[in-house]
């Protein structure tokens, strides 16, 4: 018998090899019959620990792991773009603000003469 499979987008990790992984379906109404998207969230075990948040990935059926997790991770289809931490603007000190204000106040008091 075929194993079901699923594909999703992990939206965390930040438990041990577990992630959460969402899934958006089609759905039909049964008397409307309009389509609609919905979303379920799975818990899926990740052996390696190599997903990150934002990856799409495919995940099969398995076997109970624990109470929530019956999904495991079988491949990473697209990687999330992983930006580099951008480096902090530094706050000016009390003394430069202080000469900032200094130096203002002299080109004013110019200006009004």
């Amino acid at each position: 018998m075929a194993k079901n499979q699923l594909k999703g987008k992990v939206i965390s990790n930040k438990m041990k090899k577990t992630v959460v992984v969402e899934v958006e379906r089609l759905k039909k109404d049964r008397k409307y019959k309009k389509r609609y998207h919905y979303l379920k969230r799975f818990k899926a075990h990740d052996e390696k620990e190599e997903c990150n948040i934002g990856d799409e990935v495919l995940m099969e059926e398995c076997r109970p792991i624990s109470k929530d997790k019956k999904w495991q991770v079988i491949k990473r289809t697209t990687l999330s773009k992983i930006s580099e931490p951008e480096e902090e603007l530094e706050e000016p000190t009390l003394e430069e603000n202080l000469e900032k204000k200094e130096t203002s106040t002299e080109f004013s008091e110019n200006t009004t003469k």
